[in-house]
This record gives C-alpha cells, sequence and structure tokens, in this order.
C-alpha cells in the first residue's frame, strides 16, 4: 500500500515537472533518469511517452491518481483511503482547469431502488463536498446516482458487493 502511494506520487512529480513543446531534452535524455527522477530537461509531457494517456483524460485521472472511491454497507462516509484518493483528485483537478467532472454515486444491489438511489446521492454528495473544501470549483462537480443499476461487478456475494459501493469521478469535458 506504501510502496503504491510512493509510486503515485513519484509520478505526480514527473507529470508536474513536464511541459509540452517539440524540442528534444538535452543530451538524448528522455526527462527522467533511471531511477525515475526528474532530470530537469523539460520538453516532455507525458502524451510524447509510449502507451502514456493524454493529460487531462479520464485515462490520465485513472492512471495518475484513482477514479473511485469505496464506501462501507449503507454508508457515505469517506474513509482515509478514499479521503488520500480525493486529495490527489483535488490536486489533479487543479492542474487541470478546464476539466469538468461528473460524480457517479453507486450502490450494491442490496435495498430498495429508492433507497439505493437515495444513498447513490449521499455518496456522490460527500465526495463532491470533499473535494469543494479542498478548493475545487463547484461550477466543475457534477453529480448524478445510479443507485444499484451499474455495478462494477455482477456477481451476488461481499466481494462483489464492495466494489459495487463506490463513487466514481469521470471526465464529462474538457476545455
Amino acid at each position: 500500500m506504501i510502496a503504491s502511494a510512493v509510486r503515485i506520487c513519484a509520478v505526480l512529480a514527473l507529470l508536474s515537472g513536464c511541459t509540452s513543446s517539440d524540442e528534444a531534452p538535452p543530451n538524448g535524455a528522455a526527462g527522467a533518469d533511471a531511477a525515475g527522477g526528474d532530470l530537469g530537461g523539460g520538453g516532455i509531457s507525458s502524451s510524447d511517452l509510449p502507451g502514456q494517456p493524454l493529460p487531462g483524460t479520464q485515462e490520465d485521472l485513472e492512471v495518475s491518481v484513482g477514479d473511485r472511491v469505496l464506501f462501507d454497507y449503507d454508508s457515505s462516509v469517506l474513509d482515509p483511503v478514499a479521503t488520500q484518493t480525493l486529495d490527489r483528485q483535488a490536486a489533479w483537478l487543479k492542474q487541470y482547469p478546464d476539466v469538468i467532472v461528473t460524480i457517479e454515486g453507486h450502490t450494491d444491489e442490496r435495498g430498495t431502488r429508492e433507497y439505493n438511489l437515495a444513498l447513490g446521492d449521499r455518496r456522490a454528495s460527500a465526495v463532491k463536498n470533499y473535494l469543494l473544501a479542498l478548493g475545487v470549483s463547484g461550477d466543475r462537480l457534477l453529480t448524478i446516482s445510479y443507485g444499484e443499476e451499474r455495478p462494477a461487478e455482477a456477481a451476488h456475494d461481499d466481494a462483489a458487493w464492495a466494489q459495487n459501493r463506490r463513487a466514481v469521478t469521470v471526465v464529462s469535458t474538457t476545455g
């Protein structure tokens, strides 16, 4: 878990120092040394690297910071793992000020349709309110609840239900 967080921080640090340019980095460097450190060469963006997502896209959000947070059963409370993900999402959104996102609230299949729609709405709102508190503009954050209608996992067991109790941040538009 910690190693994963360190890798994410390293990627974010590398991406935040990158700029787009047609010039090649000095001495044929690719912008980072073998240890992943920034060589300060500039002139390269993540989209210039083979297989890397375009900055500010849904794929970039998913790969760079994570696009979803999970919830406990019958809860819309953000746990520490969720807030760490949302801290990274807020920083990412600040890096791409033209991006507008929709926060989707989801539930597992247990409960009535009406209850699950309301719970999904509370989950999406909890994420939106957390991002607002971190300084992300409210006009960039839309919410919708799908309740149980769009499961991430189709199975009917605890493991699947745990993956379905989520809020997903989806890039709606970019400027």
